[in-house]
């Protein structure tokens, strides 16, 4: 945002120092708006933890928004300049800049902040039942991304380019060191890295565009626990007499990639009643991974059964991965009133690899076990997908489509430890799916439009994956009246996988109704709101990591989601109008997680002039979890924004 602000000013500045070759000055237009304010929160009541990984909203002067642009027709070097960002002072915040000469080039930069926090204590928690408040999967980590474009030539039929993103996270959090019958909760602090590089150029014809571009990429991906506390993990039972506990551990893993990519895309008309389109991309990236480890403490080993007290690990390794993708597409209209859509995608990777790890156990200095175990492995992954849709106009108000989808895939790679771990596994889709819908409308009084899609079933790769499933949504609008506007949505998903093993069944219903009603066009109150009636359940059968055993897993959601707000013009006061909103939205749910979530809001807008409004905003957020009560929290905040306009 600091780079975007300095920019945006250096070329106001370059605006006014220009030479001008005419003797009339050029004419200047700077307009938008800036929102300006401050937030005070009275301290969080409860779980300050869950109150971060919900709302994370801080304490403090802000800036809430900025629109500007800067219109300077005849200029040397520009003809508009714009400049935009939101949230800055909240954990998730924008900015965006663009400079544009017509016919010469158009920049543009976009930068994204997001400060990620989740540590929710009933969450990968198994020392829960134990009183013990610590989530082992939990991060407070920083993510900034940022791309700058560059297009020359805008607008003619060849315009060549150039782009560069930046995506980057640092932090910290907490991860599982994992042995052998136990696991200890560590510290733990991330950092990576992605530079991707791009050029290219567009090719555009009145009937046909063309893109070519050709990239690189590059990776870098660091992860390292330092701890030296006594840790005795998650496990309160010893094995056969000796307790398992970690005194120290080093552990580090560090990940390059790099590679090129080859992408074009084509998009042509050659007939009124045909349309293609049509892209493909090639990419070759190789990747080289080393990790070293020491921990000691008092450990086991189970193949073959060993106690040792020291742990030194090291591994080395590298892979390589060809990508293919590409997808074409067909758009036909042989009759007025008929349209043929027909769509394939196909995506296909092998991933080589092959690596080297070698370990000593120490029971004693004198008594050293050595284990050196090289591997090489591959994976296989191929998926595409073919549909095919009929699109007929009945009449000016009713449409009918109808369609057929087709998803088949392959994958292999080695098999997991819980199955054989000297084999292959492999997997297959097949899925075969009916597509239908309709859509009617009288003018702009009445919307109605319905979707269907559903599939017998045959071979999927994941246990809750679409299998034999039914899915279907209607969507209805209704305008009353010019000034009141009605809607309902109602939604339905049944998804089963009867397999022995599996027998996993979901089902999803979700009915909503909505209204906008805005009499005499807002000039005294208008009125919005919505509520929603969600249901959820599955079940499917599992295995206990520990024991291997089979169980079943249940989870049941009931609930009911609301939001809606009421404006009100209040008495003039000379040119002063003010408005009073009130509202908010809550979510109550029940079953296996009950949960009640509500944020009632009320806000006062205040013009002070032309160009300048105060609003005040109060919002309230209670969180409660009977069955977790120590995630608990509640807050009172205050806001005050000053919104300057020009």
């Amino acid at each position: 945002m600091r780079l975007a602000a300095l920019l945006f000013i250096s070329i106001a500045m370059l605006a006014q120092t220009a030479p001008e070759e005419k003797p009339v000055p050029a004419e200047r237009s700077l307009t938008g708006s800036v929102d300006l304010g401050y937030r005070w929160i009275s301290g969080v009541g409860g779980s300050f933890d869950t109150y971060r990984s919900i709302v994370d909203l801080g304490e403090g002067p802000k800036l809430f928004g900025v629109d500007l642009t800067l219109a300077q027709p005849g200029n040397k070097f520009f003809d508009r300049a714009e400049i935009h960002g939101n949230n800055w002072g909240d954990p998730y915040n924008t900015a965006r800049a663009r400079i544009v000469k017509t016919g010469i080039y158009d920049f543009s930069a976009d930068y994204r902040n997001i400060a990620y926090f989740n540590f929710l204590p009933s969450f990968a928690n198994p020392l829960i039942d134990r009183g013990v408040i610590l989530n082992e999967r939990s991060f407070d980590i920083h993510r900034r991304m940022a791309n700058f474009n560059l297009e020359l030539r805008p607008g003619a039929r060849i315009v060549p380019y150039v782009s560069y993103t930046r995506d980057s996270g640092h932090g910290r959090g907490i991860t599982s060191f994992v042995s052998d019958a136990n696991e200890y909760p560590v510290a733990t602090h991330p950092r990576d890295k992605n530079d991707d590089f791009r050029g290219g150029v567009r090719l555009v014809h009145k009937r046909l565009h063309v893109t070519i571009e050709e990239g690189g990429t590059r990776f870098k991906d660091d992860q390292n626990v330092f701890t030296s506390d006594h840790n005795s993990g998650n496990r309160s039972t010893p094995v056969l007499g000796q307790q398992l506990f970690l005194d120290r551990l080093v552990q580090a893993y560090g990940i390059r990639t790099s590679g090129s990519y080859t992408r074009a895309l084509l998009t042509a008309n050659p007939f009124e009643w045909l349309e293609l389109s049509g892209q493909f991309r090639y990419s070759q990236l190789h990747g080289d991974v080393s990790y070293n480890q020491d921990n000691s403490g008092q450990f086991v080993q189970l193949q073959p059964f060993l106690f040792f007290t020291r742990e030194v690990t090291l591994l080395s390794g590298q892979a390589s991965q060809p990508h293919i993708a590409g997808s074409f597409g067909a758009a036909l209209r042989p009759l007025r009133r008929l349209r043929i859509l027909e769509n394939w995608t196909t995506d296909r990777l092998h991933t080589a690899s092959s690596a080297l790890l070698d370990s000593q156990l120490f029971n004693t200095p004198a008594d050293t076990v050595t284990l050196s175990t090289p591997s090489a492995d591959r994976l296989v992954w191929n998926y595409s997908t073919q549909q095919i849709e009929v699109l007929f106009d009945v009449t000016s108000h009713l449409m009918i489509r109808a369609g057929h989808r087709y998803v088949w895939g392959n994958a292999s790679n080695r098999a997991p430890q819980l199955g054989d771990p000297s084999g292959i596994e492999t997997g297959e889709i097949r899925r075969q799916a009916g597509l239908a819908g309709i859509a009617f409308r009288t003018g702009q009084k009445l919307r109605l439009n319905a979707d269907f899609e559903g599939s017998p079933g045959d071979r999927t790769w994941f246990r809750t994956s679409l299998n034999e499933y039914r899915k279907f949504r209607a969507r209805a609008s209704y305008q009353l009246f010019n000034s009141l506007l009605l809607a309902a949505d109602f939604s339905l998903l049944n998804n089963n996988n009867p397999a022995p093993d599996i027998q996993y069944s979901l089902r999803n219903r979700n009915t909503s109704l909505a209204l906008e009603w805005a009499p005499a066009g807002a000039k005294r109150f208008s009125l919005s709101g919505e509520y929603t009636r969600s249901t959820l359940s599955s079940d499917a059968l599992f295995r206990i990591p520990q024991t291997l055993e089979q169980d079943r897993s249940f989870y049941r959601d009931r609930a009911h989601i609301a939001s809606g707000f009421l404006d009100l013009h209040l008495p003039a006061s000379g040119r002063v109008t003010p408005r009073l909103s009130f509202g908010g939205s809550f979510f109550k749910a029940s079953g296996t997680r009950p949960t009640s979530y509500y944020q009632p809001a009320i806000n006062l807008f205040i013009p002070i002039g032309p160009h300048v409004e105060w609003t005040t905003q109060w919002r309230w957020y209670g969180f409660r979890e009977p069955l977790y009560g120590y995630e608990d929290f509640r807050s009172n905040q205050l806001m005050v924004v000053l919104r300057l306009t020009r």
